[in-house]
């Protein structure tokens, strides 16, 4: 069956780094757009990054030249580098793919990530 599994989440300092990753498994990755979401506390789950199959990216506004998103096929996993967190990015982080065939949405459990000093 579909499986995504978050994993790297933690408490960090304002100003340092976390690199997010989703093993997936029980579909063809390679085809695959795969997303990041996060949702604070209190919040709506708000979209971050995604990274087309052919490796093209967006990430979202608040986000943009702090994160990266990326993938690799061979290992069937998706990364999201933080570089510079902020308080205001403390959140659970999912990863997310849709798969047209089964017309689904399948979300990971999530991971959590804590900014504070």
């Amino acid at each position: 069956q579909v499986q995504l599994v978050e994993s790297g989440g933690g408490l960090v300092q304002p100003g340092g780094s976390l690199r997010l990753s989703c093993a997936a498994s029980g579909f063809d990755f390679s085809l695959a757009v795969m997303y990041w979401y996060r949702q604070a506390p209190g919040k709506e789950r708000e979209l971050v990054a995604y990274i087309t199959r052919t490796g093209s990216t967006n990430v979202a506004e608040a986000v943009k030249g702090r994160f990266t998103i990326s993938r690799d096929n061979a290992k069937n996993t998706m990364y999201l580098q933080m570089n510079s967190l902020k308080p205001e990015d403390t959140a659970v982080y999912y990863c997310k793919t849709y798969l047209g065939i089964r017309q689904a949405d399948y979300w990971g459990q999530g991971t959590q990530v804590t900014v504070s000093s």
